[in-house]
């Protein structure tokens, strides 16, 4: 596998007989499209004082599909042949039957490059990757005499894909990411808590690897371990909840964005199902699905099947005006595709996935949100949750989270955990600040067993009438 540019229907196939199969495979479909990927990846690990793990992969090959009505047929190969191509046509052609349907119009084509298709790999030698995480371990280290352990982690991938149409139109992307993650465990008298930060996007590694932008990064992890060390217990019961700006939108994402997604919808199985044009949230509630934010890690210039990624909106000032498509799910519901037919490889078929959730900012200062929360919890920090879509019913658990009463900020609580439903919670917005801010650019998103890089965002905001979990006062 070489670094020159993917183009397998110029050197691996050719395009005329490529097409041709893939219009045999779709005869009498609804849709369907060849979906051709080459990704390359790499990762260093360097874990309490000493390289884990440094890892490279490639991996190239295709999927084939055609779609009639709700059923669709996919196959997919590493071997990018002609050969391998009418095997697959055979595969998904059974999916067509007796055929009947009509071509669905192509996707419209976009000139718009909403990231730099270099390999970011290339962008720094391994001796600099492996002595910036080197670095990084001595920092943190020197930093405060309480650190006994550091893990920090660099990753970087380009992932070159080419979706052929039946129409004959075909489109490419070349999608870099990197990201790095520092993680920290600090130990006082006896008691040990960990804390992590990091970031990155569709971008070159510069600014990861610069000094200035991984030592903040690595303060803010030691000063969320350092807070822990002070955590008291977190109360238990129903009470206000003030989150914070960023990355707390993950709650957003799991609880509401996954409902909005247009398969659970047109099943039935949302908890916004046929809820189109009624309120579902507080007045000034807006939230948006965007994949069109330059170099951000949900960012995509076109999905993949080839429709130009878009600036939708899914709540405004509260009213449900718009659900999160692919090109199958949006014919069968009569709407437009709005660029969310995501895959995670050639190996799987797209569905609707999100891109960079987020919900605009209101009029209110956050500093005044949080003194109007009388007894409550201040949630600035998520780790892991589980959302049951059909309800929309969520867990969450709080990695910095504050005690509030009477409008102060007192200590931090540790084992804290907000328990709700998306619905519900969406009605129960109190307050929404003029600070929204997206996440650092850290988040993976599973569905249906399929992993796509997200982002994520929101402003302050108070929610009345959250569970919390913690525990009993």
């Amino acid at each position: 596998m070489t670094d020159a540019p993917f183009a397998p229907l110029d050197h691996d196939i050719d395009r005329s007989a490529a097409l041709q199969i893939l219009r045999d495979a779709t005869a009498g479909a609804d849709d369907g499209e060849l979906f051709l990927e080459r990704r390359r990846s790499e990762a260093l690990v360097y874990d309490d004082g000493r390289l884990k793990t440094a890892s490279y992969d490639a991996a190239q090959g295709f999927g084939l599909r055609a779609v009639r009505g709700e059923v669709a047929g996919y196959a997919h190969s590493t071997e990018i042949s002609e050969a391998a191509l009418r095997r697959a046509s055979e595969t998904a052609r059974l999916a067509v039957g007796e055929g009947g349907g009509t071509l669905a119009d192509a996707p419209q084509p976009t000139n718009v490059k909403l990231y730099a298709p270099d390999d970011p790999i290339a962008g720094a030698s391994f001796p600099v990757k492996l002595e910036t995480l080197k670095e990084i371990d001595a920092y943190l280290r020197d930093l405060d005499s309480r650190v006994v352990q550091v893990s920090a982690s660099l990753a970087a991938s380009i992932q070159e894909v080419e979706i052929l149409r039946p129409e004959g139109h075909s489109v490419r992307d070349a999608r870099p990411m990197t990201r790095l993650n520092i993680s920290v465990i600090v130990e006082q008298n006896g008691r040990r808590e960990s804390g992590s930060a990091g970031g990155g996007g569709r971008v070159g590694l510069d600014g990861l690897i610069d000094r200035d932008d991984w030592q903040a990064k690595a303060r803010e992890a030691l000063r969320v371990a350092v807070v822990n060390l002070d955590a008291i217990p977190a109360p238990a019961g129903v009470m206000d909840v003030v989150l914070g700006p960023g990355w707390p939108g993950i709650l957003l994402h799991e609880a509401i964005g996954h409902g909005l997604e247009g398969d659970f919808n047109r099943k039935g199985s949302s908890a916004f199902a046929g809820l189109m044009g009624e309120r579902i949230a507080a007045p000034g509630v807006t939230v948006l699905d965007d994949g069109t934010i330059p170099d951000r890690r949900g960012s995509i210039t076109v999905d993949d099947e080839g429709t130009p990624s878009g600036k939708n909106t899914l709540i405004e000032d509260g009213i449900l005006v718009g659900y999160m498509q692919d090109r199958q799910n949006a014919r069968l519901m009569g709407v437009k595709a709005t660029g969310n037919g995501r895959r995670q490889s050639y190996a799987h078929a797209p569905m609707p996935r999100m891109t960079n959730t987020y919900m605009l900012g209101g009029q209110s200062a956050p500093e005044d949100i949080v003194a109007d929360l009388k007894d409550g919890i201040y949630a600035v920090g998520f780790g892991g949750g589980q959302v049951d879509i059909t309800n929309g019913k969520f867990v969450f658990s709080c990695t910095e989270a504050y005690r509030v009463e009477n409008g102060k900020v007192g200590a931090p609580v540790k084992g804290a955990t907000l328990i709700g439903d998306g619905a519900t919670a969406l009605k129960q917005i109190r307050a929404i600040g003029n600070d929204m801010a997206l996440d650092p650019g850290m988040g993976n998103c599973g569905k249906a067993g399929q992993w796509v890089p997200v982002g994520v965002g929101q402003p302050t905001l108070m929610i009345g009438g959250l569970t919390v979990g913690g525990s009993a006062t």
